[in-house]
């Protein structure tokens, strides 16, 4: 708790805005954004690979909370405060670090494929700056973080071969899904039915529940529709600027849309909560359409600008 406490002294509104928003960038919705990005924009294999290490990490993740069901630091110590902000989203247990974990999944992997030197420098400072944001805003210890950077970095080398390996045989990324399809059932049969401590953390057991349930659907549904992308749509992920920008832009407010309106709509079922059979088709249908339907229009999204450009020549 030294380390934490002496953040705590050196708070100022600047660092705790800044921190703040470096944090984000560790979220899920950053993590999403930027594994849509990748596989839409720049390389198919590099998203699955991104994305595969941010699953994989969450997993062991969720495990490992639940298996050492650490507290938060101001749970622990009633003296210590935290950075109000960061409060919402720092529920459950502590051990290890989830935005750390993601942070190191999404900007490792990408420093660990990207040749670009700016990329990979810019990459790994972002990823360290979003585990030290969970020690300034005083939401996780040292120990959490480290954790999470040795998980994280660990699976960003181990995971990479596999994946290079897959770009000269496509047919390893089905073996790939697979293994994250197992590893997803073995997940939810885990959180389902171990005999957990009578004082565990439930809300945390939940999270951990919706995880697997979400993880399943979304191997699933990787599993089944790369090898029909492959075969009949084969999408080119080149386009011009403003053509990747309205991918972006239009990709993302489809699937977080999607990814809402399911939501909502799921919860009528279950009575205000949302059952978690149906959480695991709604991330079925988001990677289905992410993977399948949304890319059907990527042909016409690729000649935004280069017509203007022509006409404009001619």
């Amino acid at each position: 708790m030294e380390v934490l406490y002496f953040l705590e002294s050196i708070r100022t509104p600047f660092f705790d805005a800044f921190f703040s928003a470096v944090t984000f960038f560790g979220g899920e919705a950053a993590f999403l954004i930027f594994g849509m990005i990748l596989y839409w924009c720049v390389d198919k294999n590099r998203g699955f690979y991104v994305m595969t290490v941010g699953f994989i990490g969450t997993m062991i993740n969720q495990v490992l909370k639940l298996i050492f069901m650490i507290p938060r630091p101001w749970v622990i110590d009633k003296e210590f405060t935290i950075v109000e902000s960061a409060r919402a989203e720092a529920i459950g247990y502590s051990f290890p670090s989830g935005h750390t974990q993601n942070a190191v999944g999404t900007y490792g992997g990408i420093a660990r494929f990207t040749k670009k030197t700016w990329l990979r420098v810019l990459s790994i400072i972002l990823a360290l700056l979003i585990s030290f944001s969970r020690l300034y805003l005083g939401v996780h210890t040292p120990l959490d973080v480290g954790v999470s950077l040795a998980i994280g970095i660990a699976l960003v080398f181990a995971l990479y071969p596999l994946f290079e390996l897959a770009k000269k045989k496509p047919f390893v990324m089905n073996y790939i899904f697979g293994g994250f399809v197992l590893l997803s059932v073995l997940f939810c049969l885990y959180v389902a039915f171990w005999n957990f401590p009578e004082d565990i953390d439930q809300n945390n057991l939940m999270d951990a529940k919706k995880v697997a349930a979400s993880f399943l659907g979304a191997s699933l549904a990787a599993l089944v529709c790369n090898p029909i992308e492959n075969r009949y749509i084969q999408f080119e992920t080149a386009a011009t600027i403003p053509g990747q920008i309205v991918k972006i832009l239009v990709g993302a407010a489809l699937v977080f849309g999607i990814k809402t309106g399911l939501g909502e709509l799921f919860k009528l079922f279950g009575g205000g909560a949302e059952p978690l059979w149906l959480r695991c088709i709604r991330y079925f249908i988001i990677v289905a359409i992410s993977v399948l339907a949304y890319p059907l229009l990527f042909r016409y999204f690729s000649k935004i600008g280069a017509k203007k450009q022509s006409n404009t020549t001619a």
